[in-house]
């Protein structure tokens, strides 16, 4: 496993849509495997394979539960109930917003060897796949935010 460089704010990388992946081979599971040891590192909770430089429809994603891969992840329900909660991103340090989410979302995505398999996550784990489904799709939380707010002294 190796680290990955991340992303910052001024990449337009970020503001990219993802590829599917085709391919679930040795090269996928080493990406996963450096997402992961990188989003660790830095204590994240997700982390797209856009966010290190990989135009792939791939995330990593632990909220204190273990490890979550999800490859080419739609989500398929949203509850109609929603949670506003602050959010921040890795590709963003020190920047944090007011984003509303919905509190309950069920994906279906692949695993490291091409199985197909439905999650359905709720709170912390259902912001954290709706993050991540959005940097797939080149949306930063900042799009949706209904309000951003003031870097603590901390974060300078």
């Amino acid at each position: 496993m190796a680290l990955r460089i991340l992303l910052k704010s001024e990449d337009p990388v970020l503001r990219q849509k993802c590829r599917e992946i085709t391919v679930f081979d040795d090269r996928l599971h080493q990406l996963l495997d450096d997402m992961y040891e990188t989003m660790t590192n830095v204590n994240g909770v997700g982390l797209a394979a856009i966010q290190v430089g990989i135009l792939r429809r791939a995330a990593v994603i632990d909220v204190g539960e273990g490890p979550i891969e999800l490859i080419n992840p739609v989500i398929t329900e949203k509850s109609e109930e929603t949670i506003s909660m602050t959010e921040g991103c890795l590709s963003f340090p020190g920047m944090c917003g007011i984003v509303q989410r919905p509190k309950t979302v069920t994906v279906q995505a692949f695993d490291r060897n091409g199985n197909l398999f439905s999650l359905t996550g709720e709170e912390l784990l259902a912001r954290a796949i709706c993050h991540e489904v959005d940097h797939l799709d080149g949306v930063v939380y900042m799009d949706i935010a209904t309000e951003m707010l003031e870097p603590s002294e901390e974060d300078d």
